[in-house]
């Protein structure tokens, strides 16, 4: 028997090192990738070769049996098995089914839309590395129990490392089990596990079918691209290859078989899947295998053209009362250029417009010899694993007589073909299992290498990268009397159907084609549910307009200057909304009731060159007494929030703590090496915190690591708002776990218990608008805007990118950490020996101050440097009331007074820096012709 590794192994050199199982396992192809050219294509797998299904099956069972009897009952009861998209959707199914216990997850690179990530990761070797984690469960990765990684073949370890990094800071847990189909590291890679697991501080497992290992001689990447290169000119067409027989069998239409798929059954793991929805598919299976079995019998039937929505149904099959096979929309064998409506020979390649069914050297698809089954899936794969579907000891049987069946799935869509595959084994059936794929592969028609023919058609399911091309391999030529093809029904389209489509590149060389399509499963959308509640069984009712799922947060570049690991913002982008007002119109609607201030945004104010050069010194000088706010309240947070297994999630007010919550992250970073997540929420005096974006949080993140930070507190109006915001959301919705205190900067007003310092002084962030947060607006809730199940709004402000200083002012008091970390260690050892009662000390004198000067309303007193500056940046100021001495952090003040034309008064005793008062009585009348604010009366 010729190993189907040797064609690779004689041209690049290439060597297989291992178990003596591995030949049997794997063979070689060479593929059109930069990054690595060689390809382990796998017997038992059942995507590039065609293999029983009982095979496949058996093969992630028993691998997962294997881990539940490392588990024990109880641990795998707490697990999660997660599979990787594409090749190993299958396969880590299989291994949940094994392991009884878990629910089943796997990565997808289709985006759907109104679900939410919960996380994602990249594969860096592969041909599209992006992946997406898409649970219809929130909670499902939340658990603390083992999470079961399950791909075909272990190479380098990347993946799994990309994988439980990116897991483990969002759901930390203890245990992780690695399981593969074949391990092939390398001698340099195999301590990376284990020094990883070292370093996360959790336990990590393997379990494999085989180990080995790859030798790959010096220079193989471009001597392999150079041989793909070669080998791809002589299967371009003019090459002079024969593309397929005159002799070709007589060809029936494809048929359309309805399956009648469970109701609300997910078709595989894109969303998740539990063991009660694998027993509700296996009561179904003997039923669908039954009317895929009439299909097959069914005779021919005349061919239709496709509809005009290929959603909709085609006619059943005539002569065919209660069958359950339809005849396909869309062109047939028969109804292509170059066969006949009698059923005559069908088109052949070059008859197919488009057509790509690849014509090889020496035998050709159809007609003349091809590959025999032995040589396609290696006759001795079953006791390699030593497996079967039911877990009995594999004893090669003579096949079945009658028709040999393809059951063909579609790129992530394995599991639903595999069992239906399994499904018609049991029944009788000599059936194999492999499915399309994305990934670009040589076909070479040689015993020796794996991969002897190659379907090529467009991709059919409206892929989020674009259109392009998908393959089928090991399908043309391998003497399969019927194919039947399952897809999901997103990928029922024109394209399917279409005359290059990948039903007619199968009817060009399988006499009989069958289509089933399973319903494709999208979550519905539902209320935040705790993951160990039983939730509500209600009567379904019509789709809402607008899921309630939530997107992920919005990262620069994109939304904000930036970068995306620093803050993820709650937000919905706003930017292209005409939200601006001058600020005497907008002081007159609020103050007149018809209007709420957040429901517009002032005029962004562009500060003189004689202020920005005030706010540069003002950095200067102050940057390094920051650094050690900043070093004291991060160090106060990780000293009280921080836990076994779990880090703080920051947790900023957009937008005044969004540059605190990131100098916070920062200072983790460099002084402790944590990674902290960091989100920025809108949070409007009046109207509560986004109730959605605490949905998102308590949807990814345990609330109760949730930390809400701010820049400073004024009278503790906020500080009071978050309290009343979260007790109402908590009772309505059922979560508990968020802490409504806010770590601060400064706490000028004595409002809550963690702060950096208790001083009123200058943070040069105050100064500024967007230019020093992001380039982002102030938060905007207005009913026309933002709807029931969305985020508040923002603005990114591009275009004031040239006057954009956020990152000078994180880099001018970042480098300031080190030479304040030992004043910083002071200062948290006396704070957490403190008594930190908030007095509401800055809450009193606000009220004094608003009797003594006439004013009656709380709100229009603004105590404390930055919300002094506020006043005047986007307010109209009445007057400022400035402590006597305090000329260090007033300077900008002091300007921005004289360019409005705002009275500053002297005070002897304020607990403040500084106040500002808005006009109490504002109407655009109360102003001069010059716009400034009405001198004090």
């Amino acid at each position: 028997m010729v190993w189907t590794g040797t064609w690779v192994a004689e041209r690049l050199g290439v060597e297989l090192i291992g178990d003596e199982a591995l030949p049997a396992l794997l063979g070689l192809a060479l593929r059109r990738n930069p990054k690595r050219a060689h390809l382990l294509v796998s017997s038992v797998l059942g995507k590039h070769v065609p293999q029983r299904p009982s095979v496949v099956y058996g093969s992630g069972l028993d691998l997962g049996r294997r881990v539940r009897a490392l588990l024990g009952d109880e641990e795998a009861a707490r697990s999660v098995v997660l599979g990787y998209a594409e090749t190993a959707t299958a396969l880590g199914h299989a291994v949940a089914d094994g392991l009884g216990l878990a629910p089943y997850l796997h990565s997808t690179r289709r985006p759907v839309a109104g679900v939410a990530r919960a996380g994602g990761f990249e594969e860096s070797h592969s041909h599209a590395t992006s992946h997406l984690l898409l649970p219809e469960d929130p909670k499902l990765l939340a658990g603390d129990g083992p999470l079961v990684l399950v791909d075909d073949e272990f190479s380098t370890g990347n993946t799994v490392l990309n994988t439980v990094r990116a897991l483990h800071e969002r759901y930390p847990r203890d245990r992780y089990v690695v399981v593969a189909l074949v391990d092939m590291r390398s001698a340099a890679d195999l301590g990376r596990l284990d020094a990883f697991a070292a370093e996360i501080g959790a336990r990590v497992d393997l379990i494999s079918g085989a180990a080995g290992t790859v030798r790959l001689p010096e220079g193989v990447l471009e001597k392999g691209q150079a041989l793909v290169a070669e080998h791809e000119r002589a299967y371009a067409p003019g090459a002079g290859s024969v593309p397929g027989s005159s002799a070709a069998p007589r060809r029936h239409a494809p048929v359309r078989v309805a399956l009648d798929w469970p109701e609300g059954l997910p078709d595989g793991g894109r969303h998740g899947f539990t063991p009660d929805q694998r027993h509700r598919l296996e009561t179904a299976l003997p039923t669908m295998a039954n009317r895929i079995t009439e299909a097959l019998r069914a005779p021919a039937a005349e061919p239709l053209r496709a509809p005009a929505d290929p959603a909709l149904p085609g006619p059943t099959a005539e002569g065919l009362p209660g069958s359950s096979a339809e005849a396909l929309p869309g062109p047939t064998a028969e109804g292509l250029p170059g066969s006949s409506a009698e059923g005559l020979p069908g088109p052949t390649a070059e008859a197919l417009p488009g057509s790509s069914a690849e014509a090889l050297p020496g035998p050709t698809a159809e007609g003349l010899p091809g590959p025999s089954d032995e040589e396609l899936s290696g006759p001795t794969a079953e006791e390699a694993l030593g497996a079967t579907a039911d877990g009995r000891p594999a004893t090669p049987a003579p096949p079945p007589a009658g028709p040999r069946v393809l059951v063909l799935g579609f790129e992530e869509l394995m599991y639903a073909p595999l069992r239906l595959g399994t499904a018609l084994e049991d029944a009788g059936h000599d059936v194999r299992y492999s499915t399309t794929t994305r990934s670009p592969v040589l076909a070479v028609d040689d015993p020796g290498y794996a991969i002897r023919t190659r379907l090529v058609f467009p991709a059919h399911d409206d892929p989020a990268d674009g259109p392009g091309e998908r393959y089928a391999y090991n399908v043309a030529g391998a003497g399969f009397d019927a194919v039947v093809l399952v897809v999901d029904s997103t990928a029922d389209t024109p394209a399917l159907h279409a005359p290059d489509g990948l039903l007619a590149q199968l009817a060009a060389h399988i006499p009989r084609v069958v289509l089933a399509v399973v319903p494709s499963y999208t979550p519905t959308a539902s209320p935040y549910v705790p993951y160990d509640a039983t939730p509500e069984v209600t009567e379904a009712t019509e789709a809402p307009e607008r899921s309630s799922m939530l997107p992920e947060p919005l990262r620069g570049p994109a939304f904000s200057s930036y970068a995306p690991e620093e803050v993820g913002w709650l937000l919905q982008d706003l930017s292209d909304v005409e939200l601006e007002a001058p600020t005497e119109e907008r002081e007159e609607a609020i103050q007149s009731g018809g209007a709420h201030y957040a429901e517009s945004l002032p005029v962004e104010y562009q500060p003189s060159d004689r202020y920005q050069e005030l706010f540069h010194a003002a950095l200067e000088t102050s940057a390094t007494r920051i650094a050690r706010a900043v070093g004291t309240v991060t160090e106060t947070v990780l000293a009280e929030r921080e836990r076994p297994g779990h880090r703080p999630v920051l947790v900023s007010l957009a937008r005044a703590g969004t540059p605190v919550g990131v100098l916070m992250r920062r200072w983790a970073q460099a002084r402790h090496g944590l990674d902290l997540p960091h989100y920025a929420v809108s949070i409007v005096r009046g109207r509560g915190i986004d109730a959605n974006a605490l949905r998102w949080l308590a949807a990814h993140h345990d609330p109760a690591d949730v930390v809400f930070v701010d820049g400073w507190t004024g009278k503790g109006a906020i500080t009071r708002e978050l309290a009343d915001a979260i007790e109402e959301f908590e009772a309505a919705e059922g979560v508990t776990g968020f802490d409504p205190e806010i770590a601060v900067l400064a706490d000028p007003g004595s409002c809550v218990r963690t702060y950096g310092t208790r001083e009123d002084f200058l943070i040069p962030s105050a100064c500024l608008n967007s230019t020093v947060s992001g380039l982002i607006s102030r938060t905007v809730l207005r009913a026309d805007l933002v709807g029931p199940n969305d985020f508040h709004g923002g603005k990114f402000y591009r275009e004031l990118a040239g006057a954009d200083v956020s990152h000078a002012f994180l880099d001018a008091v970042a480098a300031r950490f080190d030479e304040v970390g030992a004043a910083v260690d002071t200062d948290v050892k006396e704070l957490l020996a403190a008594d930190r009662t908030p007095t509401w000390e800055g809450w009193a004198a606000v009220e004094r101050i608003s009797e003594e000067y006439g004013i009656h309303d709380v709100n229009l007193v603004k105590p404390g440097v930055g919300e002094t500056t506020r006043v005047l940046l986007r307010r109209v100021p009445w007057k400022i009331l400035a402590k006597r001495g305090a000329e260090a952090d007033l300077a900008h003040v002091r300007l921005l007074a004289e360019q409005r034309g705002v009275p500053v008064e002297e005070i002897d005793e304020l607990p403040y820096s500084c106040v500002g008062l808005i006009h109490p009585q504002y109407t655009r009348g109360a102003t001069g012709a010059d716009g400034k604010a009405v001198v004090s009366q």
